[in-house]
């Protein structure tokens, strides 16, 4: 039976004005997701001033400038991987040992810290349920909200029904430890709630936020910025993350013909495997107007500067192309069945008139090549017709659920009106 408690039960222990936000990343996934978790600390910070301690890996964390206002506790590797490999990624431990240190580090800092608010990004119980325990011990303390923040096309998690996330144990974890589902997304452009076969097993309240402004992420954290690479209306910027398909998207780019007078660049993410990195060097040096940019923990500076921009489709990359209002062509991985959460995302964008999809598998050099020199017409006016108040409307939604009366808070810096 669930232990839940009523939202306004979620209060701070001793009625401070200050409450105590812990903010947890699972580290398996992409460096977009600590990138939004430190933007969500940023918002926060700016509004209601919470403390708040940051629980990631140690590698992605390191690859953010440190917030003002947030510290962190570390967490040793995973492997990043697809799948259930879950093997340690530089500890010489066991998978067993590694899942039963990381858990053991996130209670005691449960323990230490004492928080007001956790809010868990994408996995109810953390990976490989590392959560659990210390999830049971916030539940008994009696006085801590915890939130699971998802995005707005959840993974599917079922091999015989398409969008079939939570799955029943995931609904359960969700019931017995959460006050709250926040979708980072927006329910004109997605609707999982609606939409997906297991989301009406969520028995706790679920918010849209909005999706995450990149321009006002960037204007809160004002010292992660790039310096120009060339004249942003002449750049073509190829962003791949990791994997084959990554690695096919890449070549296309590079041996794409490029518009008169314009550059291209190819920035991958950091967690890409060494020996496609030595395959693009390798192609990247034939070609004089393309340039490799390696392991870029944050490509959302280089997406504001350029003109064009061609990816997959992942949630963070396609808020990046929409907040700055790009034109994009997004090759989303594919799936035979069930559909990939990434080719859902790109074709809802693709019917908006938001982006262009190009099927992966019809991707070829003189592909990219034709999109490049098509003429675009003006930029997609992404943010009329998308919701994107997220930095805005999270730290309300913590705000209520940790029953506080607050004045009304400004919008983040640089959000739409």
């Amino acid at each position: 039976m669930s232990d839940r408690r009523p939202a306004a039960a979620c209060q701070s222990k001793d009625g401070a004005a200050q409450p105590r936000v812990a903010i947890y990343s699972p580290g398996l996934i992409g460096l977009g997701h600590i990138r939004r978790n430190a933007a969500i600390a940023h918002a926060l910070r700016s509004t209601l001033r919470p403390v708040i301690v940051m629980i990631a890996e140690a590698r992605q964390i390191g690859a953010l400038p440190m917030l003002t206002g947030v510290d962190c506790v570390t967490l040793p590797a995973h492997r990043p991987a697809e799948g259930a490999d879950r093997r340690p990624r530089f500890l010489d431990i066991s998978d067993r040992d590694l899942s039963a240190l990381r858990s053991a580090v996130i209670e005691s800092a449960f323990t230490s810290f004492e928080p007001d608010a956790v809010i868990v990004d994408h996995l109810p119980l953390g990976t490989d349920n590392e959560l659990r325990r210390p999830l049971q011990r916030l539940r008994k303390r009696g006085h801590t909200c915890c939130v699971l923040g998802v995005r707005d096309v959840p993974p599917v998690t079922s091999g015989d029904a398409p969008h079939a996330w939570p799955d029943r144990a995931a609904a359960a974890a969700i019931r017995d430890y959460f006050d709250a589902v926040w979708v980072y997304g927006d329910p004109a452009v997605y609707d999982p709630f609606h939409k997906s076969r297991g989301f009406p097993r969520v028995t706790v309240p679920v918010h849209y936020t909005g999706y995450i402004d990149e321009r006002a992420r960037l204007a809160l954290t004002t010292d992660h910025r790039a310096a120009p690479i060339s004249p942003p209306s002449r750049l073509a910027l190829c962003v791949v993350g990791r994997g084959h398909d990554a690695e096919v998207l890449a070549e296309a780019f590079l041996e794409a013909d490029l518009p008169p007078g314009s550059s291209g660049l190819v920035v991958t993410g950091t967690t890409i495997e060494e020996a496609t990195l030595r395959r693009l060097r390798r192609r990247a040096r034939r070609r004089p107007r393309v340039g490799l940019l390696e392991r870029v923990p944050d490509p959302a500076p280089l997406i504001q500067q350029a003109q064009r921009v061609v990816a997959m489709g992942g949630y963070h990359t396609l808020c990046e192309v929409l907040s700055f209002e790009k034109h994009a062509l997004i090759v989303p991985r594919v799936r035979e069945a069930p559909e990939h959460e990434q080719w859902i995302r790109a074709t809802r964008m693709q019917e908006l008139g938001l982006i262009d999809v190009l099927d992966p598998r019809r991707l070829t050099p003189a592909a990219v090549s034709d999109w490049l020199a098509r003429d675009l017409g003006p930029a997609p006016q992404s943010r009329r017709r998308i919701d994107f108040d997220g930095l805005t409307r999270i730290p309300e939604l913590l705000s209520q659920l940790l029953g506080k009366t607050r004045p009304p808070m400004a919008r983040a810096a640089g959000a739409h009106a």
